[in-house]
Parts: C-alpha cells; sequence; structure tokens
C-alpha cells in the first residue's frame, strides 16, 4: 500500500501525561494521536465544529491496532507522523508513528469513519472534503 503523504505533529510529554512508573501511560498516547488527527484537519482547512454543523457529518475512530515499541517519559519530545493509507467511500484508513526522532516509539493503524451526525450511521465522504484529504 502507497501511502498518499504524512503530516507531522510535535508532542512534549508533562508530568500529567505519566503513570507512576515515569513513563507515558498506555492510553495517552491515542490522545497525541488523536490530537494529530484533529490538526491534520485543520492543516486541511477541515474544521470539524463546522463539518458537524453545516455538513452533518462527524469522523470517528472505527478501529485501532496499535502497537508500544519503547517508553517514553517525561520531558521528551516526540512527533505524531500521520500517514493517509487509503481514503474509501466513508473511511479513512491511516498509520499513526510516534516518533522520538527518528526513533519508533509507537505504531497504530487507526480507520476513521465518516457518520451521519443525527443518525450516526456511515455516511459517503463529501466528494470535496475528500479531495482535501487526498491532496499532498
Amino acid at each position: 500500500m502507497v501511502a498518499l503523504f504524512s503530516f507531522k505533529w510535535p508532542v512534549r510529554i508533562y508530568f500529567e501525561d505519566t503513570d507512576s512508573g515515569g513513563v507515558v501511560y498506555h492510553s495517552n498516547y491515542l490522545k497525541f494521536m488523536e490530537r494529530a488527527r484533529t490538526e491534520w484537519l485543520r492543516s486541511l482547512n477541515l474544521n470539524q465544529s463546522t463539518l458537524k454543523k453545516k455538513d452533518k457529518i462527524m469522523f470517528v475512530v472505527a478501529k485501532v491496532d496499535i502497537d508500544y515499541k519503547k517508553a517514553a517519559r517525561f520531558n521528551d519530545e516526540l512527533d505524531v507522523v500521520t500517514t493517509v493509507d487509503n481514503i474509501g467511500a466513508s473511511k479513512v484508513n491511516l498509520t499513526q508513528n510516534i516518533m522520538k526522532n527518528s526513533e519508533l516509539y509507537t505504531s497504530a493503524k487507526v480507520s476513521i469513519a465518516c457518520i451521519h451526525t443525527d443518525t450516526f450511521k456511515p455516511q459517503r465522504i463529501p466528494k470535496l472534503i475528500k479531495q482535501q484529504m487526498e491532496i499532498l
């Protein structure tokens, strides 16, 4: 599978992100990835509040397969690299890697679904939005 493009978002680890062992608590990696996806959409001029109000759609996580490779610690500076793998009719498949320099800390395959805000049922990704997502 050929990636369409990648988006990088920086994250610094705060004390509140860590557990009693001083490493990032496992669920916080998902929060970092969520923030990176939000910023990716913003970089495409896709505001989630506007999409919800005007277009009556939301993008929600349908599936996550995550692999923890190395523990991040307090004050680490990481990058969440979001790579678009595939854009279907109603789903976008992403790879999200959390890196420190060139070292992989966490990797996830994430599938986000486009749903209608009233019914919460899958909805086709509007053509213009899909085109924006496909831009390098």
